[in-house]
C-alpha cells in the first residue's frame, strides 16, 4: 500500500480505463504514434512507477515529451485527472531525479529569466541592440543559427520583437462612469515586459465597460510556468505573493489576460491545499479569478463598438479551452465587433501549438512540428489576421508561419476590442 500522495495518485491511476479516447488528442501520440507518448501510457508508466519500477531516463524521457496541454482531460469520457497526475509526477521528477549538467543548467537559465519581469526588462536594450544593428539577420544568413544547440536556437527564434516603448499600466484606472466592479489586474511576466501594449489595451477595454482597475506595481509571477514544470516549491511561493498581493488591494475580481496565467490563478486552492496559512484565502482568491474575456461576457458589453472590416481566425489556448473549459466567450466578445467575419481554425483545432509554456524551448524538435502544423491550419483559414489570447501562442504560431514564407499578422483579443471600442479601424491591427 501506498501512504500520502503516492496513494492519492494510485486512485487518480484507477479511473483510467485504458479506452483510447485520449489517443487523437494527445500531440506527442499524433506526431509519433507511440503509445508510451500517449497519456493512456504514460499512466501506465506511473503505475509501474508505483509498483517499484526505478525513475530512469527512459520513463523521464516519456514524461517530459508530454506538453500538459489537458486536450486528453476534455477527452476523457472517464474523467481521469491526467492534469493532477501528471503535475505531481513531474513534482517527483524535478525532487527525485538527477538530471544530466546541460539540462540543469538550461532549465536554471529559463527559470532564473522568465518569471522575473524586471530581469527581462533588463535585457531589452540589448535585445533592441542585436535586432537593430542587423546582426540578427547576419546571424540568420551566415547560417549561425543552424548550428547552434537546438535549444539556443529555439530560444534565438522565439524571442519575441522588442516594443518601441513600455505601454504601462497605471497602479489605477477608474471607471469613467458608474463603477461596475473593481478588478485586479495580472501583468504578467513575459507579458509585462513584451507585451505591455495588450496589458494597456486590456486595462483600457475593461475601464470602458464600467471596471476600475487596480494593477499593484509590487506584483510578481503568477507561478504557471514553474508549476508546469514540476517546480512546486517555487510557485507555491509564486502564489503566496499574488494572492497578498490582490487580498490588499481589495478587488471583486482578479484578471488574467493569459490563458497558462489564468488557468493557474483558478489552481491555487490545489496549488497551496497543504498550506494551513493560504489553504483557505487560496480557495477565496481562486474563486475572483477571471479571463478577461470570460469577464466581459459575465458583465455584458455596455461599450459601442465600432466596425472592424476583417477576417480573422480565431485560435484556442490549451490552457483557456481546456484548463479553463473557455471556449464561447472570447468568440462572442469578437462576435459583438460590427463587420467582422470570426472564423475557427479548420482542423486540428485541439492539437496544441506546441508552446506549452516552456516545452518549446525544452523539447524544440517536437515544439516546431507542431507549431507548423498549426501554421498550416491556421492559414486554411483564409483570414487576415490571427487572435489568439496567449503571448506563448502568439510566438509559436508566427515562427511557424515565418518558416512557411508567410507573414500573417496576430493580435491579442483585448487589442481587437480596444480598437473597436476606441473606433480605431483595422489599419491599427495589421
Amino acid at each position: 500500500m501506498v501512504a500520502g500522495e503516492r496513494q492519492t495518485e494510485w486512485e487518480l491511476i484507477q479511473d483510467c480505463v485504458h479506452c483510447g479516447f485520449c489517443l487523437p488528442s494527445c500531440p506527442t501520440y499524433v506526431l509519433w504514434g507511440e503509445e508510451m507518448d500517449s497519456p493512456r501510457g504514460r499512466i501506465y508508466q506511473m503505475r509501474e512507477e508505483i509498483e517499484g519500477e526505478a525513475l530512469g531516463p527512459a520513463i523521464v524521457r516519456h514524461y517530459d515529451q508530454c506538453l500538459g496541454c489537458l486536450a486528453c482531460v476534455t477527452a476523457c469520457p472517464s474523467g481521469v485527472q491526467y492534469d493532477r497526475l501528471i503535475e505531481s509526477t513531474r513534482a517527483r521528477v524535478e525532487s527525485d531525479y538527477h538530471r544530466p549538467l546541460a539540462d540543469r543548467l538550461f532549465r536554471e537559465l529559463l527559470f532564473a529569466l522568465f518569471p522575473y519581469p524586471d530581469r527581462l526588462r533588463r535585457l531589452l536594450p540589448f535585445l533592441r541592440l542585436y535586432r537593430q544593428s542587423g546582426l540578427a539577420r547576419a546571424t540568420k544568413r551566415s547560417g549561425l543559427c543552424k548550428v547552434l544547440p537546438d535549444r539556443l536556437r529555439a530560444l534565438e527564434e522565439l524571442t519575441p520583437e522588442v516594443p518601441a516603448r513600455a505601454e504601462e499600466v497605471p497602479e489605477w484606472t477608474p471607471a469613467p462612469g458608474s463603477e461596475r466592479a473593481r478588478v485586479g489586474l495580472l501583468l504578467g511576466c513575459v507579458q509585462r515586459a513584451f507585451y505591455s501594449h495588450v496589458n494597456a489595451a486590456t486595462a483600457r477595454v475593461l475601464a470602458a465597460e464600467g471596471c476600475s482597475v487596480v494593477a499593484p506595481r509590487s506584483q510578481g509571477c503568477c507561478g504557471a510556468l514553474s508549476e508546469h514544470a514540476g517546480r512546486q516549491e517555487e510557485a507555491r511561493a509564486f502564489a503566496r505573493r499574488v494572492i497578498d498581493t490582490f487580498e490588499a488591494a481589495g478587488v471583486d475580481a482578479v484578471v488574467a489576460n493569459v490563458a497558462g496565467c489564468g488557468s493557474a490563478l483558478k489552481g491555487y486552492g490545489h496549488l497551496l491545499r497543504d498550506d494551513p496559512a493560504y489553504a483557505g484565502r487560496a480557495e477565496r482568491f481562486a474563486a475572483k479569478a477571471r479571463d478577461a474575456g470570460e469577464l466581459l461576457c459575465e458583465l455584458g458589453s455596455q461599450a459601442e463598438r465600432y466596425p472592424l472590416p476583417l477576417t480573422v481566425v480565431y485560435h484556442d489556448a490549451c490552457h483557456l479551452a481546456h484548463g479553463q473549459r473557455i471556449r464561447s466567450q472570447p468568440r462572442q466578445c469578437l462576435q459583438e465587433i460590427p463587420e467582422l467575419d470570426v472564423r475557427d481554425v479548420p482542423r486540428e483545432r485541439d492539437i496544441c501549438c506546441g508552446s506549452a509554456g516552456v516545452y518549446n524551448l525544452l523539447e524544440p524538435e517536437p515544439g516546431r512540428e507542431l507549431g507548423e502544423r498549426k501554421a498550416r491550419a491556421v492559414l486554411d483559414a483564409g483570414a487576415d489576421l490571427l487572435v489568439t489570447a496567449n503571448p506563448g501562442c502568439d510566438l509559436q504560431i508566427s515562427r511557424g508561419l515565418r518558416e512557411l514564407g508567410v507573414n500573417l499578422p496576430t493580435a491579442h483579443l483585448m487589442q481587437f476590442l480596444d480598437a473597436s471600442i476606441r473606433g480605431l479601424g483595422p489599419e491599427s491591427l495589421l
